[in-house]
């Protein structure tokens, strides 16, 4: 193994997911997940009666049955594609770099932990671990969170490898012509739809309005990927999904668009998730069921969702660019202070 990657480790971190399609499963998850500030950032003497006595009472039941229509032999869609995501970044480092480089998935909410990834690649030999969010887009609820999750594990436990994160990549050339890739390989087996539309998740608007660069990284994204497509402004629109609770979201809405798209007559739509890494409950669920379902009930007609980039080769290839430019920045700067 050269010098250079002695040490080093890879953790790759995603939301998470219940370990069970269950209701007490699930409600483990939604504690954890929205006792988070940066998810949920109102004054905690707001939030908890809220959460603890209408949400996490009511809402773990109708959750459950949701994982329960995309649940696999596999278990959780998004930890299995995590796991194969790993195995397969694995094995493109050792070609590209020639030397084994430990990956993990830690998840933000969950298991596999980010505390439990960063110790199993401490026992593995790891004394530097390059820590890759797989959020494209920045935003506090999701890159922040998981900047604060990291620190925490570290707070926790001295022992673990020192860490450095990487991204966001909204407009990496190599993730833009992943996403094109993956939408040209759908269009390639299945008739091109009438229409695209880029569904992003969702974030309250006072986010945005408050510094946070989200939105415009979406905009970003979805811009290049249309030019790289070469589509028209007609043939496209973007959206946002996933809203939760009273207060106002990024517009245009996803679920609104594709009603009103139905009530149009619209004759065909394909959907993309540009900011969704691995496919998931928001993806297979309320995506590709639920809101197929809204626009097929207005009158419209066909819907296709093309799936997330997950392991596809020019994902991996991607992953593992950025993930090279971080190893070698900071052997870089190792070096120069050494000098």
């Amino acid at each position: 193994m050269p010098d250079c990657m002695d040490g080093f480790g890879v953790l790759l971190v995603n939301v998470g997911t219940p370990d069970e399609p269950t209701p007490s499963a699930v409600r483990r998850f939604l504690r954890e997940f929205l006792s988070d500030r940066r998810v949920v950032d109102m004054r905690r003497i707001l939030w908890w009666p809220i959460l603890h006595l209408l949400i996490l009472p009511l809402r773990p039941r109708i959750v459950a049955r949701a994982y329960a229509h995309i649940w696999t032999p596999e278990g959780s869609p998004l930890l299995a594609t995590s796991l194969r995501q790993v195995a397969a970044l694995q094995k493109q480092l050792a070609q590209t770099l020639g030397a084994e480089i430990p990956v993990r998935i830690g998840m933000g909410y969950g298991n596999p932990s980010l505390l439990s990834a960063l110790g199993e690649l401490r026992d593995a030999g790891c004394t530097r671990v390059i820590m890759l969010p797989l959020y494209p887009q920045y935003s506090s609820p999701t890159v922040g969170s998981a900047g604060d999750a990291l620190a925490n594990a570290l707070a926790s436990d001295a022992n673990l490898p020192t860490t450095r994160l990487a991204g966001p990549y909204h407009d990496a050339p190599l993730y833009i012509a992943a996403l094109a890739a993956q939408v040209q390989r759908f269009w390639e087996t299945n008739a091109r739809s009438q229409h695209l539309m880029m569904s992003f998740h969702g974030l309250p608007q006072r986010y945005v309005d408050n510094g946070d660069p989200y939105q415009s990284h979406c905009q970003e994204t979805a811009d290049l990927l249309a030019a790289a497509l070469k589509l028209a402004p007609e043939d496209w629109t973007i959206t946002y999904q996933s809203r939760f609770g009273r207060e106002k979201w990024l517009t245009p809405y996803t679920d609104a668009t594709l009603r009103q798209w139905g009530r149009q007559g619209l004759a065909s739509v394909d959907v993309v998730c540009p900011a969704f890494a691995t496919d998931c409950l928001e993806t297979l669920e309320e995506i590709a069921m639920q809101n197929r379902g809204f626009f097929q009930a207005a009158g419209g007609g066909e819907f296709h969702y093309i799936p997330a980039l997950n392991d596809s080769p020019e994902h991996i290839v991607m992953l593992g660019s950025i993930i090279e430019d971080a190893l070698q920045n900071w052997e870089s700067s190792r070096k120069t202070v050494a000098e």
